[in-house]
């Protein structure tokens, strides 16, 4: 056995040639090792520039898990304190931020979907224009729509309901865009092929499949879009935030923390019931397609 296999064994020029025809089967080169090093070495100086940069040091991350710890005990037992009314008022009204901006947003956002879906606008030119401005709508934070328009209207919800109503039209379009660009051609045929005109077409073929799936996308930004509202009343827009600004402010650290669950549970309950109507939605549309 020894002997066949020396036999088999490929001699030194053999390897040679093998390694001059396919060098990447034995390994990177000295070229590759080396801009690897170089990599490495960047990216660790890159690292340590940050942390100097940030001023990242032990002693100020140990400082700070005991500021936090102490937070967290004056947080137990949490308390609803004496302007209870007040918190139940600014959940309520983070609700109705996210449900009435998240409204108009999908409402707008039908007809902006159909401009930009490829099967339906066939000019490109405007296509291309209709999806660059989602592009650019959506590169802007729905926290900076929020200090724009608290600036533009003023404090309170409107402006939380306007920065809403911004950042998630542009998303919402898009996702349309896309799942209308998906739709199947037959009903559409069909319908044209029966007499209907392009309006019925769209009316009758392509919205009944793309309904359920606009209508799930919509509950789930509505879901999103409760938490969101936390953090645009911290910024005078309205709604609970603006209640946990204050409390944080005097550092009554129970009612934050009441403040907190409260906000846990309402978007626990929110996500429960989302997340069934969803289920139901497109379990609807996939027995509707097959």
């Amino acid at each position: 056995m020894s002997w066949e296999g020396a036999e088999m064994r490929p001699d030194a020029q053999t390897v040679t040639q093998w390694q001059a025809r396919l060098p990447a089967a034995f390994g990177p080169g000295r070229a590759t090792r080396a801009l690897r090093w170089v990599a490495g070495a960047a990216f660790l100086l890159w690292l340590g520039w940050s942390f100097w940069l940030f001023d990242i040091t032990p002693a100020r991350l140990w400082n700070g898990l005991e500021g936090l710890a102490t937070i967290l005990r004056l947080m137990v037992p949490p308390s609803p304190g004496e302007l209870w009314l007040d918190i139940l008022k600014g959940m309520a009204e983070s609700v109705a931020m996210a449900f009435l901006g998240t409204f108009l947003a999908a409402l707008l956002a039908v007809p902006l979907g159909f401009l930009g879906a490829r099967n339906i606008v066939t000019v490109t030119l405007l296509r291309f224009s209709v999806r660059r401005l989602f592009d650019g709508i959506r590169g802007v934070d729905q926290l900076i729509w929020a200090l724009a328009y608290v600036r533009a209207v003023g404090l309170g919800p409107l402006a939380g309901v306007l920065a809403i109503f911004t950042s998630d039209l542009a998303v919402l379009a898009k996702l349309y865009a896309e799942a209308i660009e998906n739709a199947e051609k037959r009903q559409s045929e069909g319908v044209m092929a029966s007499g209907g005109g392009r309006l019925h077409a769209l009316r009758f073929g392509v919205l009944p499949q793309v309904l359920p799936v606009m209508l799930a996308q919509a509950l789930y930004f509505f879901e999103s879009n409760t938490r969101s509202a936390a953090i645009l009343g911290v910024v005078g827009a309205g709604g609970i935030g603006l209640q946990i600004a204050e409390r944080i402010k005097v550092r009554h650290w129970d009612e934050v923390a009441f403040i907190i669950l409260l906000m846990v549970l309402t978007v626990a309950a929110i996500d429960t019931l989302s997340g069934a109507l969803r289920r139901r939605l497109i379990g609807r549309r996939e027995a509707a397609i097959t």
